[in-house]
């Protein structure tokens, strides 16, 4: 469900211009104002919003609960945390995650992840000590960070370098990314940086 101020999730406030593409399946982790901006979409996409799980076009989506903040809810409110399925291949999207290490029953929901998208930049989530510690929990195969300092972006966070510095990992820099099931176990955990527009 959008938000009302859906528009500011870009734009003048942000500072970041919306991108311009169709979706099939949208997730939105919460509803603040900088996060959910569904509308601005061309089409009619399918709308995941909240915990549960759906299928759609061969694709299973689970929402988990988690929280914004590190005070049960508190400050910040809930987050949900959303694992993708799409041909053997299992994607987890942490969201806004504020928690600083997820509980059993969370991990025990995510199940075994080849893929990690997660917020390092701190502030209002995560930082890159608990984004460390967080991938360590889970164990993926690919972590693809997220939520950080970008040129142009407005709102107070840290650079992707604190994240890289506390992984102590050579990232590799791509436009898109291309993964087959097989060719995820032939090397160690890798961290991806998408480039940014």
């Amino acid at each position: 469900q959008a938000s009302n101020d859906c528009h500011r999730s870009f734009g003048k406030d942000i500072g970041l211009k919306p991108p311009r593409f169709q979706a099939d399946i949208v997730t939105v982790s919460h509803s603040h104002y900088d996060h959910n901006n569904v509308s601005s979409l061309k089409g009619d996409p399918f709308v995941v919003n909240d915990s549960g799980e759906y299928e759609l076009k061969g694709i299973t989506i689970r929402g988990i609960n988690s929280f914004h903040d590190q005070k049960q809810g508190e400050e910040r409110g809930l987050n949900t945390i959303f694992t993708i399925e799409a041909e053997d291949i299992r994607i987890c999207h942490l969201g806004d995650l504020g928690q600083k290490e997820l509980i059993g029953e969370q991990l025990e929901k995510l199940g075994e992840i080849d893929i990690l998208i997660i917020p390092v930049g701190g502030i209002y989530t995560i930082d890159a000590e608990k984004a460390a510690n967080i991938i360590n929990q889970i164990e993926p195969r690919i972590v693809i960070p997220m939520h950080y300092k970008v040129p142009k972006l407005k709102i107070k966070l840290k650079e992707l370098n604190d994240f890289l510095k506390e992984m102590g990992t050579k990232e590799e820099v791509v436009e898109q990314l291309t993964v087959k099931k097989r060719d995820l176990f032939k090397e160690e955990m890798k961290i991806v940086v998408m480039k940014t527009v």
